[in-house]
């Protein structure tokens, strides 16, 4: 397809480069060419976040549909093709967005093209895989379900979102996944899985402009979708503290601690990544970083190495709207849930009342970033962040991370814990085995 059918806003930023197809289809290309490598991935700016009661868990189900063929590329014909080419792949869905990728070598990338750009118009919704789905989502849930862990996070998230749709589990509730029906699934991939609601990124062993052309073959003709219903959700301030009492068979006890926090955007946000870094140690933030388990960090000191707890972590990750700050426990035989809620909110406090120390903040600045550079190293782990970030925040966002962050200070730091971590803005849930309350 010739060049004049794209739309003319084709830029340049920091060897990224971005353009707008006629369609309203969004490219973000970088060349790399460490390896004869390339990474594509399909970003489409739907999840749970887009769902309403009644339909959700519809965005994950459908992202399991488009695994299951269309006319061109039969069920299981690109799982071969894959193999042939020695290639990898595989899909997500997330609370804001659902992604596919394939990384192969770079003479093979067009396969992706052409699987991705017929999945997006041509997928069938045979209604008898949509029933077979139905039954491998609901075991799939089932299984979870017997996960106490699992369960807790669940009863806690519903808790802590009230008005906003994050309140949903991505996989959705039971009674919707036995009720939603084929034309219901049908309905929203025709909405949301679209071009103009679609955000492609290539990363690799490629000539740029070469690589905008193809995709404009593949992609330029398909139609633009109707206009995506926004989401103008917004949680009101929590006023009051919540607690979940979950109780069970495992003898293992949980104990969960969450806070309202900004979305990715927000001026606080790399303050509060500087925060979950010092409290339950530094994160790739993403799919791909490596998990704060250094035994430096305050929670671990103060909550294993002092035999309150086995395992100890925090989690705060880059989200569309404003999300979560959370402390995840597991309960050391013998220990109380109270005790180890308590030392949680000790470490607050003191980042609350006497801030960082300078050495302190300075690891984990260095550590965070050392998480981010490893998370975004392999033209894939790159692919991802650059579409990830395009659809949480910008590209900008991602250029300036490690600007951002360096320029955190300790009074920063208290200055944030001061104002999300307060006993008000608390949701706390505690799993503990049957029996007699004993807390």
């Amino acid at each position: 397809m010739a060049h004049d059918k794209m739309a003319h806003n084709k830029m340049a930023h920091n060897d990224v480069i971005k353009a707008k197809l006629a369609n309203g289809m969004r490219v973000v290309l970088k060349e790399s060419r460490v390896a004869p490598v390339a990474s594509f991935w399909i970003f489409y700016r739907v999840g749970s976040r887009n769902e309403n009661s009644g339909a959700t868990g519809i965005s994950h189900w459908v992202e399991h549909m488009l695994f299951k063929g269309t006319d061109n590329f039969p069920r299981g014909q690109f799982d071969k093709a894959v193999a042939r080419a020695g290639g990898i792949f595989n899909g997500m869905t997330s609370q804001d967005w659902t992604t596919y990728f394939e990384t192969f070598p770079s003479d093979r990338i067009e396969l992706a093209l052409q699987v991705e750009s017929d999945r997006m118009a041509n997928a069938t919704f045979d209604v008898e895989e949509t029933e077979s789905e139905r039954t491998v989502i609901l075991s799939e849930r089932e299984g979870a379900e017997n996960n106490y862990f699992w369960l807790l996070h669940e009863e806690v998230q519903a808790a802590a979102f009230q008005a906003h749709s994050y309140h949903h589990p991505t996989i959705g509730w039971k009674g919707d996944l036995r009720s939603l029906t084929r034309d219901d699934l049908y309905r929203h991939y025709r909405t949301y899985y679209t071009p103009n609601n679609a955000v492609a990124v290539a990363v690799g062993d490629f000539d740029a402009q070469e690589m905008l052309a193809r995709i404009d073959r593949f992609f330029g003709a398909l139609p633009a979708g109707p206009e995506v219903p926004p989401v103008r959700l917004v949680e009101p301030e929590q006023k009051a503290q919540r607690r979940i009492l979950l109780r069970g068979e495992d003898s293992t006890g949980y104990a969960m601690l969450v806070f309202h926090a900004p979305q990715a955007t927000h001026e606080d946000f790399f303050p509060l990544v500087v925060m979950d870094s010092i409290l339950g140690g530094a994160k790739g933030m993403g799919l791909f970083g490596d998990s704060g388990n250094n035994r430096s960090n305050r929670l671990y000191r103060a909550l294993v190495d002092s035999e309150l707890a086995v395992a100890v972590a925090s989690s705060f990750q880059p989200t569309l709207d404003p999300s979560l700050f959370s402390f995840y426990i597991t309960l050391a035989p013998g220990s109380v849930h109270q005790a180890a809620e308590d030392a949680v909110w000790q470490e607050i406090r003191k980042i609350q009342e006497d801030g960082v120390r300078p050495q302190e903040l300075e690891k984990a600045i260095k550590q965070t970033k050392a998480q981010f550079v490893y998370s975004s190293e392999s033209v894939t782990f790159q692919a991802y962040w650059l579409g990830f970030s395009e659809v949480v925040a910008s590209i900008e966002w991602f250029d300036n991370w490690l600007e951002r962050l360096t320029a955190v200070t300790s009074a920063d730091v208290q200055r944030v814990a001061r104002r999300y971590f307060q006993p008000n803005l608390q949701t706390a849930g505690w799993y503990a085995p049957q029996g007699p309350q004993t807390e």
